[in-house]
């Protein structure tokens, strides 16, 4: 399915207006979960899912949390929630059940998106808040499979107001617009200006932050290829960016840094 253009300013737009035409490209390699996305596999993945939603009875600025442990699912669920209309609220994936249902209560969350290495505390803490549907990126026990909203009839999808729709809310209740988080991603970006040669290491994990999800996006947005690698060592990090000829690796805090 080619994605359905969203306004000129949204962050789905913004990322993904040129992801389809660079084909099978390598977008995303995630080593933890072992999974390589091509450009249009990822963009056409994202459409899809959100049609999915869509289909189900997402609304336009439904809470959405996203408690899941990989860079790819992350970026997966998050522009998958974007572009169905709806406010996506990442989740440290290191809080336990309460505090994640914690999490989901503050920001009236309805619907979460979860692993299924994390999916039996997701469900725990559905049941301690007013989440009503847990999506996994698998088959787990009390979840829909994120596969089946690739499978729905496609429907189209909303139109976005760069303007005044909320594109995340983060862990303390901050919100974040379609604009701001254009402008997070131009932040982090800064002096190293990422180009379709450049490769990215990013080592930093899914959180209750923007920081991973805007640099993975403007990366994306740049054309580059993105190595997720959270949780190596220093010695497996160091022959990791040897092996892909990374460019570019992620510094705390928030920081890029070029290599090489």
């Amino acid at each position: 399915m080619k994605p359905i253009a969203s306004a000129t300013g949204t962050v789905i737009n913004e990322v993904f207006g040129r992801a389809y035409e660079r084909g099978d490209r390598p977008a995303l390699i995630d080593l933890h979960a072992g999974l390589v996305y091509g450009y249009r596999k990822l963009v056409t993945e994202v459409t899809r899912a959100a049609s999915g939603m869509v289909r189900r009875g997402a609304r336009r600025d439904q809470v959405v949390g996203v408690y899941v442990g990989t860079a790819c699912a992350q970026t997966l669920a998050v522009h998958t929630v974007l572009a169905a209309g709806g406010v996506a609220a990442p989740v440290d994936a290191a809080l336990p059940a309460h505090e994640v249902a914690a999490a989901l209560n503050a920001c009236d969350a309805r619907t979460l998106i979860t692993t299924r290495d994390l999916a039996g505390v997701a469900v725990r803490a559905a049941d301690e808040s007013r989440v009503r549907q847990v999506i996994a990126f698998g088959d787990a026990l009390d979840a829909l499979d994120f596969r089946e909203l690739l499978t729905l009839e496609p429907t189209a999808l909303p139109a976005l107001d760069p303007t005044t729709q909320d594109a995340l809310v983060l862990a303390g209740g901050h919100r974040v617009g379609h604009a701001d988080l254009l402008q997070r991603m131009a932040e982090l970006e800064g002096s190293v200006r990422l180009a379709d040669s450049d490769v990215v290491l990013a080592t930093w994990p899914p959180d209750g932050g923007c920081d991973l999800v805007a640099l993975i996006a403007v990366a994306v947005a740049r054309g580059a290829l993105v190595v997720a690698a959270n949780g190596l060592s220093p010695a497996d990090l160091a022959g990791t960016g040897h092996d892909f000829g990374v460019t570019v690796v992620t510094a705390a805090p928030g920081l890029l840094e070029r290599v090489g």
